[in-house]
């Protein structure tokens, strides 16, 4: 179990550096299998990975996405919608192969019985997640459930989970952020064989500090990835503030 921790200097190289590394598994994929499937994330956090992430020399035609987590209610059309933000900044920029969305409008339980019959057949070569400020992953906010094995579950999503959504410029009122989300749970985020974690500004960093430092505890949902076998937390100096020996 090697947790790599790397601290850019700018979010700019925080996302150059998690892409390329992000690259570096699907091109091997690519090369032994002949396909590589992935699973992408969103919000602020990720905006800088991706724009780094569709520049990379990657034959997209042989790539299969899977899409992270979604709310539960808005359309496609919300300034909010997971769907939107990715195929805006990468869906409609590469020739992906295939990207499997999740649709918050639908049935939820159908919508996550249909994923999950889809991404059970697929080994996924690399996550690339974030850690929310209350320390989620995806939207399993805490106490996370580390147990489930469906891959794709509802999930309430606390008061911080929706705080953070709001004061990110998504919704106008906390009224406005929905309850529930349609999230990957932890169990099939960590069948993922190598984890990119991309984590910037230091209003993530007390979340950063418990991640990388503190227990394994579903109360801290991210710091499950202490017990992966390959993955990489990209940092900037604002996220990487509180964490113990750092000058």
């Amino acid at each position: 179990m090697v947790m790599n921790v790397k601290i850019s200097d700018t979010k700019k190289e925080l996302g150059r550096a998690a892409a390329e590394k992000g690259a570096s598994f699907i091109r091997k994929a690519i090369g032994k299998k002949g396909e590589s499937h992935i699973i992408l994330a969103t919000g602020a956090s990720q905006f800088e990975m991706l724009e780094e992430l569709v520049n990379q020399v990657i034959d997209w035609t042989r790539v299969t996405a899977f899409h992270l987590d979604e709310y539960i209610g808005p359309g496609m059309d919300h300034p909010a919608s997971f769907r939107r933000y990715l195929k805006k900044r990468f869906v409609d920029r590469v020739p992906v192969k295939e990207f499997n969305y999740i649709d918050g409008g639908r049935n939820p339980k159908k919508e996550c019985d249909r994923l999950n019959r889809i991404i059970s057949k697929h080994e996924i070569d690399v996550a690339f997640v974030g850690i929310g400020e209350n320390a989620h992953i995806a939207f399993n906010d805490p106490p996370a459930d580390f147990e489930i094995e469906d891959p794709y579950i509802v999930v309430d999503l606390d008061e911080d989970c929706r705080r953070q959504q709001l004061n990110e410029g998504w919704f106008n009122t906390l009224e406005e952020v929905p309850a529930q989300a349609i999230s990957m749970s932890v169990k099939q985020i960590m069948k993922a064989k190598a984890i990119v974690c991309s984590v910037p500004d230091a209003r993530k960093a007390k979340a950063v500090k418990a991640v990388v430092q503190g227990p394994v505890t579903n109360m801290v949902p991210s710091s499950v990835v202490q017990l992966h076998d390959a993955c990489w937390i990209f940092l900037d100096p604002d996220s990487a503030g509180l964490l113990a020996g750092r000058k």
